[in-house]
């Protein structure tokens, strides 16, 4: 059967994963409130198109912080990838890079940055960090990312604690153990730091303050992931972040906060254009791609559908999904005449009644 849709990729993915990997994947916390309104949010939104303009050529291209991307359509940071493929991150990078797009790389990734990086050296990659409260760690990780090309650093904000997720606890996993099992000492590290360099869960005591520090570890712009509100925006703004990504963890962090999209605009209005704002959540078709970049998102982001492609096909299963959905946006530029990613504005937005 040919997968022609995000759709079929996960339904695909299900029936190649074990019941203990998919709810992993899946898992949502709490009720699955956030989860599920990521998804019906997109849906409440209706489109104007606008016709009897020349669409013979249109053109997917943009930029985020400077560099070119095929599309606005790139990888959000996701743990263990190996759950769903041998080859796991390496799988994936091969993909983005084939794709020219960017792949964030997650601090929980199952294989380390030099082997990402060796599978795929011409990639555009950030690097996502969860704050350890081990200074020393976190200085080591980053001069790291800087040291292998990573062209940005994705601090995720929204994880002081892990959500309760209901599936992992039932299947007793312990993601906690696992977590504090990785060993995030470069390839080069000998055995007598091996107890310093093991990861410990994200800090609880990270704030505002402590963006400075950050600052003056790095050069790399700085991005904040997990911003849902115009407070922490204008926050993020006064501080002199370059980035900022709107997003709920999946609806796998606070159960009942904003879908990712309704929490877009609140957030481009905050910001008022001086900082980049990108999004993840509930992105599953092209439609949900051009809704997103309609309402100021300057690139929309994939967690969950990345993984059912490696799930299914490894690295080409990666490719096909980002293929589809890049026609899919292709389709639904054409449809809505515009010609350019520049050409995508908030007039083409009517919210649903319904």
């Amino acid at each position: 059967m040919s997968l022609v849709s995000l759709a079929d990729f996960k339904a695909h993915a299900q029936e190649h994963l074990s019941k203990l990997s998919w709810d992993f994947i899946e898992g949502e916390a709490d009720e699955g409130i956030t989860y599920n309104d990521n998804i019906a949010a997109f849906k409440r939104i209706r489109l104007r198109p606008r016709y009897l303009r020349d669409v013979s050529e249109v053109d997917t291209r943009t930029t985020i912080q400077g560099q070119e991307i095929e599309a606005p359509i790139c990888i959000s940071p996701t743990a263990f990838h190996s759950i769903a493929w041998p080859d796991g991150e390496r799988s994936t990078a091969r993909a983005a890079q084939e794709a020219n797009v960017c792949y964030i790389t997650s601090t929980y990734a199952s294989c380390t940055l030099e082997d990402i990086v060796a599978a795929a050296p011409r990639g555009f990659r950030w690097f996502q960090l969860y704050v350890q409260s081990d200074w020393e760690l976190n200085k080591q990780l980053i001069r790291r990312a800087e040291g292998l090309g990573f062209k940005a650093l994705v601090i995720t904000v929204d994880v002081p604690v892990t959500g309760k997720r209901r599936r992992d606890i039932r299947n007793q996993l312990n993601l906690e153990a696992n977590i504090m099992l990785k060993d995030l000492r470069s390839p080069e590290g000998n055995s007598t730091q091996s107890a310093k360099f093991h990861m410990s869960l994200p800090s609880r005591s990270f704030c505002w303050n402590d963006l400075s520090l950050l600052q003056s570890i790095t050069q790399l712009p700085i991005i904040l992931k997990g911003i849902l509100t115009k407070e922490d925006a204008e926050l993020a703004v006064k501080h002199n972040v370059q980035g900022i990504f709107v997003s709920n963890h999946g609806g796998r962090q606070l159960d009942e906060v904003p879908a990712s999209i309704d929490a877009l605009t609140e957030v481009v209005a905050a910001v008022k254009g001086k900082v980049e704002v990108y999004m993840d959540g509930g992105v599953r078709t092209g439609n949900d791609v051009l809704k997103a970049l309609a309402l100021g998102a300057k690139c929309i982001f994939l967690g969950r559908p990345i993984i059912w492609g490696l799930a299914c096909k490894g690295e080409h299963g990666v490719k096909e999904v980002l293929n589809i959905l890049k026609e899919e946006f292709q389709t639904s530029m054409v449809l809505s005449g515009c010609r350019s990613v520049a050409e995508i504005s908030p007039d083409l937005i009517q919210f649903s009644r319904l």
